[in-house]
């Protein structure tokens, strides 16, 4: 009897020394696997970012880009004077970065901003105003840039929690009335200028909202594309 239960104790140990190296095993080959995947991942976004500079070594010194969007297309011309504003919305947009965003607060009679990530996930209503693509961008304030109708302005957080007035790294507003938002100059920057779609402008920020400012019709961004 003793000699049967040295046996079977051997027998389990053997078991779980055999699921043991089974688990090994796997834990190994999932780590090969995501190493490989994490390779691959830097490859494309080097590919990706050699893309994205060859493209943008070939734009004019002020790019005009189409906003097209489920209500018409804004057409914009992205100011030379702001260099880091013009190729970081340059970047998003040949990036496919703004696809399918909303405008998410949208005041008639003062402007409509859009450019949230989180915004394309309508189970995310309440953090709809606060994504991006994790960074910020350093203010450029140019003093003939104002907030007259169609300027396109960056988005930010607000003085005491940003005092250096940086830029949403995606958020941006295209102003619809320039009486109200000309206390806004000086203090968020300006980088662009609405050279067609004015009207649309108006008729987006005409839509019913609810009691944050978003429209209870999705108002959505379907691309930003370079325009033809």
């Amino acid at each position: 009897m003793k000699t049967i239960k040295i046996l079977c104790l051997a027998a389990v140990a053997a078991l779980f020394a055999s699921c043991g190296n089974n688990a090994q095993k796997a834990k190994e080959a999932a780590e090969r696997e995501q190493a490989i995947a994490d390779s691959l991942a830097q490859v494309e976004a080097a590919a990706k970012e050699v893309a994205f500079e060859e493209f943008f070594a070939n734009l004019p010194e002020e790019p005009v880009f189409d906003i097209v969007t489920n209500l018409g297309t804004i057409k914009v011309k992205l100011y030379s004077q702001t260099p880091a504003h013009r190729k970081n919305f340059a970047k998003l947009a040949f990036t496919g970065f703004y696809d399918n965003v909303l405008f998410h607060r949208v005041i008639n009679g003062f402007m409509i901003q859009g450019g949230d990530p989180n915004s394309k996930d309508p189970e995310r209503q309440a953090e709809y105003g606060k994504g991006g693509p994790g960074y910020t961008i350093p203010a450029e304030f140019v003093p003939e840039y104002k907030h007259i109708k169609g300027a396109l302005a960056a988005a930010r957080l607000g003085d005491a929690a940003n005092p250096l007035k940086e830029s949403s790294g995606s958020q941006f507003y295209l102003v619809q009335n320039p009486e109200t938002c000309a206390q806004l100059d000086g203090e968020y920057t300006v980088f662009g200028q609405t050279i067609e779609g004015l009207d649309v402008i108006d008729k987006i920020a005409s839509v019913e909202t609810n009691n944050r400012d978003l429209p209870l019709s999705p108002v959505k961004i379907l691309k930003v594309t370079l325009a033809e």
